[in-house]
């Protein structure tokens, strides 16, 4: 969870207040490749499966934007 994983893995975050959370994964050129949550979250700790079966091996990002909480983490995709 979530370095290296191989084809998918579960990502952990927490909101302290309910409101609207978006979280994507992103490639190393910036591109989106996944959209995972988008749209109002109650506050607590939840946990969302991204599954890379269609995306080639590399390093990919993801961002959670929560209010004004932005948070970048890096992940690793192996095949």
């Amino acid at each position: 969870y979530p370095n290296p994983f191989n084809p998918s893995t579960q990502i952990e975050f927490r909101i302290p207040e309910t409101g609207n959370v978006k979280l994507a994964v992103y490639n190393l050129v910036g591109e989106e490749v996944a959209l995972l949550v988008n749209g109002q979250v109650e506050a607590g700790v939840h946990e969302v499966t991204f599954n890379a079966d269609n995306l080639p091996s590399g390093a990919y990002f993801y961002k959670l934007q929560s209010g004004s909480k932005v948070e970048v983490k890096k992940m690793l995709l192996t095949k």
